[in-house]
Protein backbone atom coordinates (compact mmCIF):
# COMPACT_ATOMS: atom_id res chain seq x y z
CA UNK A 1 0.00 0.00 0.00
CA UNK A 2 1.30 3.45 -0.93
CA UNK A 3 0.60 6.82 0.53
CA UNK A 4 -0.35 10.17 -0.97
CA UNK A 5 0.90 13.13 1.02
CA UNK A 6 -0.06 16.79 0.90
CA UNK A 7 1.89 19.23 3.05
CA UNK A 8 0.08 22.53 3.47
CA UNK A 9 0.41 25.83 5.29
CA UNK A 10 -2.78 26.34 7.29
CA UNK A 11 -4.19 27.92 10.42
CA UNK A 12 -4.53 25.83 13.58
CA UNK A 13 -8.32 26.06 13.48
CA UNK A 14 -8.26 24.60 9.94
CA UNK A 15 -6.88 21.22 11.06
CA UNK A 16 -10.28 19.43 10.80
CA UNK A 17 -10.93 20.98 7.37
CA UNK A 18 -7.51 19.85 6.14
CA UNK A 19 -8.19 16.36 7.50
CA UNK A 20 -11.54 16.13 5.71
CA UNK A 21 -10.28 17.59 2.43
CA UNK A 22 -9.99 15.25 -0.54
CA UNK A 23 -6.88 17.11 -1.73
CA UNK A 24 -5.64 19.88 0.61
CA UNK A 25 -3.24 21.31 -1.99
CA UNK A 26 -6.29 22.41 -3.96
CA UNK A 27 -7.45 24.55 -1.03
CA UNK A 28 -4.26 25.66 0.75
CA UNK A 29 -0.74 26.54 -0.33
CA UNK A 30 1.18 23.32 -0.33
CA UNK A 31 2.93 20.48 -2.08
CA UNK A 32 1.95 16.94 -3.00
CA UNK A 33 4.16 13.86 -3.12
CA UNK A 34 3.72 10.12 -2.98
CA UNK A 35 5.49 8.07 -0.35
CA UNK A 36 6.17 10.67 2.34
CA UNK A 37 5.24 9.05 5.63
CA UNK A 38 5.75 9.91 9.28
CA UNK A 39 9.15 8.18 9.39
CA UNK A 40 10.44 10.39 6.57
CA UNK A 41 9.11 13.55 8.25
CA UNK A 42 10.71 12.54 11.58
CA UNK A 43 14.01 11.79 9.81
CA UNK A 44 13.95 15.25 8.21
CA UNK A 45 13.14 16.75 11.62
CA UNK A 46 16.21 15.04 13.11
CA UNK A 47 18.49 16.33 10.36
CA UNK A 48 17.17 19.86 10.84
CA UNK A 49 17.31 19.93 14.63
CA UNK A 50 19.85 17.35 15.77
CA UNK A 51 17.18 15.63 17.88
CA UNK A 52 17.36 11.87 18.34
CA UNK A 53 14.79 9.90 16.34
CA UNK A 54 13.30 8.27 19.45
CA UNK A 55 12.66 11.69 20.99
CA UNK A 56 11.43 13.36 17.80
CA UNK A 57 8.90 10.67 16.90
CA UNK A 58 6.82 11.65 19.95
CA UNK A 59 6.30 15.10 18.37
CA UNK A 60 4.58 13.57 15.35
CA UNK A 61 1.55 11.84 16.79
CA UNK A 62 -1.56 12.25 14.62
CA UNK A 63 -3.58 15.35 15.43
CA UNK A 64 -6.44 14.29 13.19
CA UNK A 65 -7.64 10.92 11.88
CA UNK A 66 -10.56 10.68 9.44
CA UNK A 67 -13.00 7.83 8.91
CA UNK A 68 -11.37 7.25 5.49
CA UNK A 69 -7.95 6.60 7.04
CA UNK A 70 -6.46 10.04 6.45
CA UNK A 71 -3.94 11.03 9.10
CA UNK A 72 -2.80 14.60 9.74
CA UNK A 73 0.35 15.42 11.67
CA UNK A 74 1.80 18.84 12.46
CA UNK A 75 5.36 19.70 11.50
CA UNK A 76 7.07 20.57 14.82
CA UNK A 77 7.49 24.32 15.37
CA UNK A 78 11.27 24.22 15.85
CA UNK A 79 11.80 22.12 12.73
CA UNK A 80 9.55 24.50 10.78
CA UNK A 81 11.63 27.45 11.99
CA UNK A 82 14.89 25.72 11.02
CA UNK A 83 13.57 24.82 7.60
CA UNK A 84 12.44 28.42 7.02
CA UNK A 85 15.72 30.02 8.13
CA UNK A 86 18.33 27.78 6.47
CA UNK A 87 20.27 29.17 3.53
CA UNK A 88 20.27 27.31 0.21
CA UNK A 89 23.70 25.70 0.77
CA UNK A 90 22.55 24.33 4.15
CA UNK A 91 19.34 23.01 2.57
CA UNK A 92 21.49 21.33 -0.10
CA UNK A 93 23.38 19.53 2.67
CA UNK A 94 20.16 18.51 4.43
CA UNK A 95 18.77 17.13 1.16
CA UNK A 96 21.98 15.22 0.47
CA UNK A 97 21.97 13.68 3.95
CA UNK A 98 18.25 12.93 3.74
CA UNK A 99 18.57 11.12 0.42
CA UNK A 100 21.22 8.87 2.00
CA UNK A 101 18.98 7.80 4.90
CA UNK A 102 17.50 4.33 5.12
CA UNK A 103 13.95 5.70 4.84
CA UNK A 104 14.61 7.22 1.42
CA UNK A 105 17.16 4.71 0.09
CA UNK A 106 14.87 1.71 0.74
CA UNK A 107 12.23 3.22 -1.51
CA UNK A 108 14.75 4.23 -4.18
CA UNK A 109 14.15 7.96 -3.98
CA UNK A 110 16.33 9.81 -6.46
CA UNK A 111 18.69 12.39 -4.87
CA UNK A 112 17.33 15.10 -7.20
CA UNK A 113 13.78 14.23 -6.15
CA UNK A 114 14.71 14.54 -2.47
CA UNK A 115 16.49 17.83 -3.15
CA UNK A 116 13.45 19.26 -4.97
CA UNK A 117 11.20 18.16 -2.10
CA UNK A 118 13.40 19.83 0.54
CA UNK A 119 13.60 23.08 -1.43
CA UNK A 120 9.84 23.16 -1.99
CA UNK A 121 9.25 22.38 1.67
CA UNK A 122 11.61 25.20 2.73
CA UNK A 123 9.67 27.66 0.54
CA UNK A 124 6.43 26.44 2.09
CA UNK A 125 7.91 26.76 5.60
CA UNK A 126 8.90 30.37 4.87
CA UNK A 127 5.36 31.11 3.68
CA UNK A 128 3.81 29.45 6.74
CA UNK A 129 6.13 31.28 9.12
CA UNK A 130 5.51 34.65 7.47
CA UNK A 131 1.75 34.15 7.87
CA UNK A 132 1.87 32.64 11.36
CA UNK A 133 0.60 29.30 10.07
CA UNK A 134 1.39 25.65 10.76
CA UNK A 135 2.73 23.08 8.33
CA UNK A 136 0.26 20.22 8.28
CA UNK A 137 1.11 16.84 6.77
CA UNK A 138 -1.98 15.12 5.32
CA UNK A 139 -1.41 11.44 4.54
CA UNK A 140 -3.89 9.28 2.66
CA UNK A 141 -3.33 5.54 2.19
CA UNK A 142 -3.50 4.37 -1.42
CA UNK A 143 -4.57 0.92 -2.45
CA UNK A 144 -2.10 -0.60 -4.89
Amino acid sequence: MGILTNIVAAEEDEIPAVGESLRPCDEWSGMERRGIDTAKIVTLHCLLTGDLYEQAVALYEPIYISDEGVIVIKFADYALERLAELEEYALDEVAEELSATEEFEQENWDADEVHAMVMELADLARLAESQGQLLLVWMHPLLT
